[in-house]
């Protein structure tokens, strides 16, 4: 089933809309975690092309010398992210090779209970 791409969405979250929904089927309180990251994308995107060209620090409110603000920003919004992509729970990739701690404890469980 095509899910239609939010229209407000940039180029990057349209890719990871698109791709996301192409290679999932989500139900529709996972499409608006996704939408919601696809809209962080977009705006990590804006935030670092401002970022591009403008310094590293700039003066504080008493003079002294800082990190520029949407430093500060796109970390959070990367974490946000992080945690939109958490909450969908979307199974790992066969073709990626899995988590060694992860595949330890599901080993250990195996033979613990037999599965």
């Amino acid at each position: 089933m095509t899910v239609p791409t939010p229209k407000n969405l940039q180029p990057a979250g349209r890719k990871l809309w698109r791709e996301t929904t192409a290679h999932y089927e989500l139900r529709q309180d996972e499409l608006e975690i996704l939408r919601a990251a696809c809209g962080e994308i977009d705006l990590i995107n804006r935030i670092e092309e401002e970022l591009k060209d403008a310094p590293l620090t700039v003066r504080g409110s008493q003079g002294q010398i800082v990190a520029h603000p949407l430093i500060q920003e796109v970390r959070q919004h990367r974490a946000t992210v992080t945690h939109l992509f958490a909450k969908l729970k979307l199974p790992d990739e066969e073709s990626v090779p899995g988590n060694q701690h992860r595949d330890a404890a599901r080993t250990r469980w195996a033979v613990s209970y037999g599965k």
